[in-house]
């Protein structure tokens, strides 16, 4: 080949470099959004964020290799809403939303994009998919228990504290989820005669006035229903129970680790592993529509006996051996 015949081929082949270079970073890199309720510091976000990163690396996908991971917190609903709109901006491939609220305030601003839910609640009574064998929209997922789970912690509360005579529900009365749960405990209260009052759980001040008020006349006992409103409060909750001496159960492991009694709910860590397996399907081509709406598998009983001697409650020995976990 003469030298100036080889510097044209030279010349070309750089010049096609960057263009086929650009072309393959397109194909590989793909773009997942995660919106969560809640604060970015808290631990247990955290802790599920890392599990639902460290799942997708085990099919393959790889932060800032070939996966972008945008994630967006909102602490209300119109929060949640302005930043469901940043990540539809960004034009995710997919977007994780976890739980209810955040996918309610996603299909509010895209009926295109897919949606993988976590710890999701009634998604068909909420709209968020036609039925949960076929979702049949551009959305599906995983759902954080039946209604019907309220009755478990009635019975684990009855366990715990025999005693137990009036039970306050922590509920919030603008939340569609609160009444099928609290319709469950309703239905099984007199087969274990108690009496149920609902406590409203969506303000400081309101939260700290029912609770009081509940445990002046002894006897009594709390469910937390599996509420966002209930779970952003969590930590005033789990006090005032310390103060006024309430055996307490609560539907998820975080309430039992910042000093609850009990909890049983969904491992939802586990959720976010699973979550990561419909992310993977859909970013290598399967729709939605076709992913039929997951049940938990795997649920989570934990005691806290530290809480349990404070309160001056010996918990039975078949009840410890049935835990999950025991925190010391």
């Amino acid at each position: 080949m003469r030298r100036r015949d080889f510097i044209k081929v030279i010349a070309g082949s750089a010049a096609a470099w960057p263009l086929r270079a650009r072309a393959q970073q397109s194909e590989q890199m793909r773009r997942i959004g995660v919106l969560m309720f809640g604060v970015q510091n808290d631990p247990e976000q955290m802790a599920r964020l890392a599990a639902f990163r460290k799942a997708l690396q085990q099919f393959g996908w790889t932060a800032h290799t070939n996966v972008v991971v945008d994630v967006r917190f909102g602490i209300d609903h119109d929060d949640l809403r302005e930043k469901a709109k940043e990540l539809v901006n960004l034009a995710p491939d997919v977007v994780l939303a976890t739980p209810t609220p955040s996918v309610i305030e996603l299909l509010k601003v895209t009926r295109t994009i897919p949606i993988v839910f976590a710890a999701a609640t009634d998604p068909v009574g909420f709209g968020i998919v036609q039925s949960l064998a076929h979702p049949g929209g551009n959305a599906t997922g995983f759902l954080s228990a039946e209604f019907g789970f309220g009755t478990k912690w009635l019975e684990l509360l009855k366990e715990v504290a025999p005693g137990v005579r009036k039970v306050g529900i922590l509920t919030s009365p603008n939340n569609p989820s609160a009444a099928p749960q609290f319709a469950a405990i309703q239905g099984m209260a007199p087969s274990v005669r108690v009496e149920l009052r609902p406590l409203t759980a969506n303000d400081d001040g309101v939260i700290e006035q029912g609770i009081t008020e509940f445990a002046r006349s002894g006897g009594g006992g709390l469910i937390a229903l599996r509420l966002v409103e209930v779970i952003s409060h969590r930590r005033l909750i789990i006090k005032l129970a310390a103060q006024h001496r309430l055996p307490a159960i609560y539907p998820l492991h975080i309430f039992a680790s910042d000093g609850g009694l009990i909890s049983y709910g969904p491992d939802l860590i586990d959720e976010l592993r699973r979550a990561a397996g419909y992310v993977n399907r859909i970013l290598k081509g399967e729709k939605p529509a076709d992913l039929p709406v997951q049940a938990p598998d795997k649920f989570e009983f934990v005691i806290n006996l530290q809480t349990a001697r404070a309160l001056g409650i010996t918990v039975p020995p078949t009840l410890l051996a049935r835990a999950d976990e025991v925190i010391e």
